[in-house]
């Protein structure tokens, strides 16, 4: 195991989200590891809606340390993926940096 760094986003989303606005941010997500190298891991979901007041969504990845992440929060395909299919549909968002231990 190594030190690392990971990046938690959650999301509620406004009333309205079609499956269809969702399906293209999930694409988006699953082509944003190619494009930036920083990333060691990512994962995103919806919510099960098993617990009410649960968020909507949730996004997490991995970076080898803060710089690597401050890369990836400037990429500019994670920017456009940020105005052109999350913004459009986000009602909130929480995000937390932290240090873990990577595998």
């Amino acid at each position: 195991m190594s030190a690392g760094f990971r990046h938690v986003v959650l999301f509620r989303w406004k009333p309205g989200t079609s499956d269809s606005q969702l399906a293209a941010l999930e694409q988006g997500l699953r082509a944003l590891p190619a494009a930036v190298p920083e990333i060691r891991a990512y994962r995103f979901g919806r919510d099960e809606r098993l617990v009410a007041g649960n968020w909507d969504f949730a996004i997490v990845a991995d970076f080898a340390d803060r710089e690597a992440w401050r890369r990836y929060a400037e990429h500019p395909a994670h920017l456009a993926l940020i105005a052109e299919r999350v913004r459009p549909i986000s009602a909130e968002r929480a995000a937390l940096q932290l240090r873990v231990e990577l595998d």
